[in-house]
């Protein structure tokens, strides 16, 4: 008797109708074709359908109380609909379950339990403790479900209907893990549900729905209906019928013993009667109504019969496999010795094709070797087969080790409890037996034991209610985590897909701007109504500004200031410049945007995982990748410190600072006329409020003072600047400036005469020869001098020159490796546009587009690339040899210069001491006058 009611759940769950009985509120052109055609398919392949009677607490004022609603689930929308009896066309309203908690109270009444909604929160009751347990663990199920379906669960259900059935198992098998599956209550839920009377209400007021009102009218009337169309078609004459008026004669056959049914009573049973008029009722109305619920015996019957066959066919499945891989096997044997036979018929072939014996006895000598080797190879099979039964008798043993282990454990452990029952039994009589003077009376002892054992079983009660609400709780968080990080990928992806768009919008946009350009170049002011459109279109895009896209996703908004205060796009006065700022700054942003996943996020992860630093071939490839913002101040004071750790003093900037303050540098002055010059494109210089040109000023002069030699040389400001930008730190940025002068760069680098500056940009030039010789010769040819362009590159090391981006990269490798980075970069920057340089043939143009086309670097990856791979070899051994030859062929130079500088001075003493009488100089003539 436990199969009947799972069978009826089974086959109620085969038709559609069997969770929405009320499904004509839909209409019967809603329903996929697949569920119109329930009850012809195999049950397997159906979804499991949900829908019983539950108590839903509602209504205003005096009706406010308990309703007896019929709820059935939608698997299409996870809706969980409701309305007042089973046979009810329209449903009175609907629960949205793909966003709601469930919840059961361990302190409310039995079987009550809520669904939260982000819009409100449901509360209903169950009949039994087991009947809660079952909705709240199919409802998760049901969401878990709707949520992990594909996006077309018509194509799904039909095509792909095992694989889905494969995964839900797997996803229930999880579940089990939190909480068992609760059985199917008996007649209380699906199609027994259905064939029960409605649950009687105190007050028949109590249980209609005033606030759909409308709803409850229509479905009388349409009950009422049905009921008398269903009466007239069972009394009318036999010739009057419909084509189907046989249907019912053969469904009320084997409806009439109710044994064969899934909700069996007893024949006393005072429900029996209403019981069969109920399901003839329904019957009809199912026919008129093409709802395919399977409320009556024949359905039921047609089910089971096809349930019979399905397992029939599983079963001849799974005969049909076993000889299948059977005849496989038998196959693969018969290959074998096919191969075999054909290979020995081509041994025999050679053999007698041989046409000496000389050849007849190689291939004999042949076969005799494969067949050692073979006997080999067979011994060396029958070793391993003697090791591994050898070693399988080991873990047979091991095993009855085991067993007979924990068989001693077992019998320990049963001693163990015995011993525990005997003392648990001797100390229950202890406690019963009472002393020989009580102090209390035996009535009054009882009583207080017996309400500790009440007061004992409700805390269990209270505990195992606890429990399972704990597990369910579990339960789902487990699935909200999951649904979570899912929407969590979708976004992520989302956003990538969002800023890979916004990049080619960007290069798009770029491309646009340079063909204006372009053309205006081209145009001139030849065509005057083609150079107004030109002038006009790029008017328009530089007044075009990012804000009139707000409407749209923003994934990374690009303010007018970088991180350290310069300018993204620079200010320029001349139109053309302007048009070529923007399409720089379109550019920076594109290969931020694609940068951004691939390359930066990885980078900043290793950068966050690199928890000491240390010199190693790691942080330098590191460094030459560029250290995010977050870590940039931390890792340049690492680098300041291991080049000024033999010159820092405790104390020593504040000792400077009061020097500068007593008495005035001779450096002051030219200090001052510098400040106002430095970075006029970088707000934290150029802001009247700003504190940045105090601190610079203050490092500046405590420098100067602390290398007299040099006091301070043009240049020196946009060095501190740098420093100060990122370290934020009067004291930091001045011991950066010590450590570029006085240890990374050269001797003499800033002195008056800058001799070792002069000596790198003959180096530079011996270099660009070398790596670039096709630009050497094009340079050469239109007589440009490099050096009146790389002077102040390496002068400030690049400062005024790169982006801002591509600035700090270079310094982060700068401050590590030393000056043969500058050399690295500047070759690199020549090669990132040899091309565009090798197509001007004008000096002058020249000398114009390289005094502004390192502005218009922009991937700073590729150029990374080119200093760093493309100028390999680049030997420090190398660069010493050439700084050497080159400041010794200088300093000749120099002092030839001083020699013939002093005999011009001696040859002009002789002559104005040899001057004529006649002649007077100038003064001397206004004095006579």
């Amino acid at each position: 008797m436990e199969d009947a009611p799972e069978n009826a759940r089974e086959s109620g769950s085969s038709g559609p109708g069997s969770a929405e009985p009320a499904g004509s509120a839909r209409g019967p052109e809603e329903w996929p074709p697949e569920e119109s055609e329930g009850s012809t398919r195999p049950l397997e392949a159906a979804p499991k359908k949900l829908c019983g009677y539950l108590s839903k607490f509602g209504g205003k004022g005096p009706i406010r109380g308990w309703k007896s609603r019929w709820f059935f689930y939608d698997e299409r929308k996870c809706h969980l609909y409701y309305s007042r009896t089973a046979q009810d066309a329209n449903p009175l309203g609907s629960i949205d379950l793909s966003g709601a908690i469930f919840d059961c109270k361990a302190d409310a009444e039995e079987g009550t339990f809520e669904i939260k909604t982000p819009s409100r929160v449901v509360t209903l009751k169950a009949a039994t403790k087991q009947v809660m347990l079952y909705w709240l663990q199919q409802l998760q199920m049901k969401r878990w479900e709707f949520h992990n379906s594909p996006p077309a669960p018509e194509a799904t259900l039909a095509g792909n209907g095992p694989a889905l059935h494969l995964e839900l198992g797997q996803e229930e098998a999880e579940l089990e893990e939190f909480l068992c599956p609760v059985k199917t209550p008996t007649g209380l839920v699906g199609t027994a549900a259905a064939l029960q009377p409605v649950p009687a209400m105190p007050l028949a007021l109590q249980n209609i729905s005033l606030k759909h009102l409308g709803t409850e009218i229509q479905n009388t009337m349409h009950n009422i209906r049905s009921n008398k169309q269903a009466q007239g078609t069972g009394r009318g004459p036999p010739g009057e019928e419909s084509p189907q008026s046989g249907e019912p004669q053969r469904e009320e056959q084997p409806s009439a013993p109710d044994a064969s049914t899934p909700v069996r009573e007893p024949a006393d049973s005072p429900k029996s009667a209403p019981k069969s008029s109920l399901t003839t009722n329904l019957i009809q109305k199912a026919k008129r109504q093409n709802n395919t619920f399977p409320l009556f015996s024949e359905g039921l019957t047609r089910n089971r019969t096809a349930q019979e066959k399905v397992v029939a066919l599983e079963q001849q499945v799974l005969m049909l496999t076993k000889e299948l891989k059977s005849q496989k096997e038998l196959v693969q044997i018969l290959h074998k010795a096919l191969e075999a036979a054909q290979q020995e018929k081509r041994a025999s072939s050679a053999y007698l094709a041989a046409a000496e014996d000389k050849d007849r006895l190689e291939l004999v000598r042949h076969k005799v070797r494969q067949i050692a080797e073979l006997s080999g190879r067979v011994e060396a099979l029958e070793h391993e087969r003697e090791r591994l039964a050898h070693t399988a008798g080991l873990r047979e043993q091991q095993v009855q080790e085991l067993q007979q282990h924990v068989q001693l454990l077992m019998d320990k452990n049963q001693a163990k409890q015995q011993v525990i029952c005997q003392l648990s039994e001797k100390v229950t009589q202890d406690f019963i037996r009472l002393p020989d003077e009580p102090t209390v009376p035996p009535d009054a002892a009882d009583r207080d034991f017996l309400s500790q054992q009440e007061r004992l079983e409700h805390l269990k009660d209270d505990m195992e209610a606890y429990r399972t609400q704990n597990r369910f709780l579990n339960s789902e968080i487990h699935q909200v985590t999951k649904i979570w990080r899912k929407v969590a990928e979708k976004e992520k992806a989302l956003l990538m897909k969002c800023a890979y768009l916004q990049a080619r919008n960007c290069q798009v946009e770029s491309k646009y701007l340079a063909g204006l350009r372009r053309l205006q170049e081209a145009v001139g002011d030849e065509a005057g109504e083609c150079a107004e459109l030109l002038r006009q279109l790029t008017q328009e895009a530089l007044q075009w500004e990012a804000s009139e896209a707000a409407e749209g996703v923003e994934v990374s908004s690009i303010s007018e200031y970088d991180e350290y205060g310069f300018l993204r796009v620079p200010d320029y006065e001349v139109e053309d410049l302007k048009l070529l700022a923007k399409i720089q700054a379109l550019e920076v942003r594109s290969h931020h945007l694609l940068s951004l996943e691939a390359v930066e996020r990885p980078l900043r992860e290793r950068w966050a995982a690199l928890a000491e630093l240390a010199p190693s071939a790691e942080l330098k490839q590191l460094l030459r990748a560029g250290v995010p913002h977050e870590h940039r101040p931390r890792v340049w004071r690492w680098l300041v410190h291991r080049r000024t750790q033999h010159l820092h003093t405790p104390g020593c900037y504040q000792e400077l600072l009061g020097r500068s303050q007593a008495s005035k540098h001779p450096a002051a002055r030219q200090i001052e006329l510098d400040l106002n010059r430095t970075f006029p494109n970088n707000k934290h210089f150029t802001c009247p409020t700003s504190s940045f040109p105090d601190k610079l000023r203050r490092v500046l002069l405590a420098f100067s003072w602390q290398n007299p030699t040099i006091g301070y040389c043009q240049g020196l400001n946009r060095l501190a600047a740098i420093a100060l930008l990122v370290l934020d730190e009067e004291e930091s940025a001045f011991w950066c400036l010590v450590a570029i002068v006085e240890t990374i760069m050269p001797p003499d680098y800033y002195s008056k005469t800058l001799m070792a500056s002069q000596v790198d940009q003959r180096v530079l030039q011996d270099l660009c020869s070398e790596k670039l010789p096709r630009l050497m010769a094009h340079l050469g040819q239109h007589r440009v001098d490099l050096s009146l362009i790389t002077f102040n590159w390496f002068l400030v090391v690049f400062a005024d020159s790169l982006i801002s981006d591509i600035l700090f990269r270079v310094w982060d490798a700068f401050l590590y490796e030393g000056t043969k980075v500058v050399f690295r970069y500047a070759l690199a920057i020549f090669k990132y546009n040899e091309e565009e340089i090798l197509r001007l043939q004008d000096g002058l143009e020249i000398y114009q587009y390289l005094r502004l086309f390192t502005k218009t670097i922009c991937n700073s990856r590729k150029l990374m690339n080119i200093a760093f791979n493309d100028m390999n070899p680049f030997s420090m051994k190398q660069l010493r040899q050439l700084r050497t030859a080159h400041r010794e062929r200088l300093e000749s130079e120099l002092r030839e210069l001083e020699r013939l500088k002093a005999e011009y001075l001696e040859r002009r003493a002789s002559r104005g001491r040899a001057a004529p009488d006649g002649c007077a100089s100038e003064d001397e003539a206004e004095g006579e006058a």
